[in-house]
């Protein structure tokens, strides 16, 4: 008896989840978290320095393993646009969000920060040609709608600006443009180049361009302990893995998708505000980050995938 004149029902397969899904929340996680290791950081070292130290302890962390990988052909290979990236990806919104901290809270700077997807989505869209169907459309402003009334109505928001909220509000704008741009750039002209050679190399070239803005920006008391160790769980952990898991995600998932962790990443970043620097949190937050949760799942394709 032929297979199609017994036909036997199975069950459907289950729908799995995206295989970068698990990466996609730990990275989030771990970028929510530099924002209040960068203020822990910042206090003391001041801005400059923290973010060349950051690129520059990422940078000693990564270049060993990526000889032990045998990428090292790859990145001699590819080691100007990898060192361009650096600087867009890296250096400047690094030194821009380090500055930032000492003028806003985390939870609003991160906040800021999640505008990268938005920007992203329309560099990719411009400069690259990517699709954008509509259910990302819809997660992208729904995710950014969720952005601007958490920013509208949190608790405090200008309470510890000083006299420049509104220059620090633009320097993580303009950091978030660097995100988006840096991005896109990585797809263009780094497609193809394994991720611990993008990371690498992109964490050699930041610290390159910061290392004399570092050196004539030095404090002249000496940090305390607890100042190193923000640094250098920044770098090991918010930089040298975390840019590790961006690259890969950009490799597997592509720009748009992976710059969308910076909708998640608040959430972490308020909870983190919270527990260690007394920010408060309200239900209105609340509410708000699960509307950014809802935007990524849409501008990522975690939701509307199968039907």
């Amino acid at each position: 008896m032929s297979a199609s004149a017994s036909p036997i029902a199975t069950p459907a397969a289950p729908a799995r989840e995206p295989p970068w899904l698990g990466e996609f929340i730990l990275l989030s996680s771990l970028w929510g978290a530099s924002f209040l290791f960068m203020r822990l950081g910042a206090v003391e070292f001041g801005p400059l320095p923290t973010a060349g130290l950051r690129v520059a302890l990422a940078a000693l962390l990564l270049t060993p393993l990526l000889l032990r990988s045998g990428h090292w052909p790859a990145l001699r290979r590819h080691w100007k646009p990898a060192l361009l990236s650096g600087l867009v990806n890296s250096a400047i919104p690094f030194a821009l969000f380090a500055w930032a901290v000492l003028h806003l809270p985390t939870g609003l700077t991160s906040i800021l920060n999640a505008a990268v997807p938005l920007f992203g989505a329309l560099v990719a869209l411009l400069w690259l040609g990517e699709r954008i169907a509509g259910l990302r459309w819809l997660g992208l402003l729904l995710g950014f709608a969720g952005i601007a009334l958490l920013a509208w109505r949190t608790p405090g928001a200008l309470a510890s600006s000083g006299s420049t909220p509104g220059w620090a509000v633009a320097a993580c704008l303009a950091a978030s443009t660097c995100y988006a741009v840096g991005a896109s750039f990585v797809q263009r002209y780094l497609q193809g180049v394994p991720p611990l050679a993008c990371a690498t190399g992109s964490q050699i070239g930041a610290a390159v361009a910061l290392a004399l803005p570092t050196l004539w920006a030095w404090p002249q008391h000496t940090p305390s302990a607890s100042a190193w160790a923000a640094v250098a769980a920044i770098a090991l952990l918010c930089t040298g893995i975390a840019y590790l898991l961006y690259f890969r995600l950009i490799a597997r998932a592509g720009p748009s998708r992976a710059l969308a962790v910076t909708f998640l990443a608040p959430v972490f970043a308020v909870c983190y505000g919270a527990l260690f620097l007394g920010e408060q949190v309200t239900p209105w937050m609340v509410g708000c980050g699960a509307i950014i949760i809802c935007g990524t799942m849409l501008s990522t394709g975690l939701l509307g995938r199968r039907r």
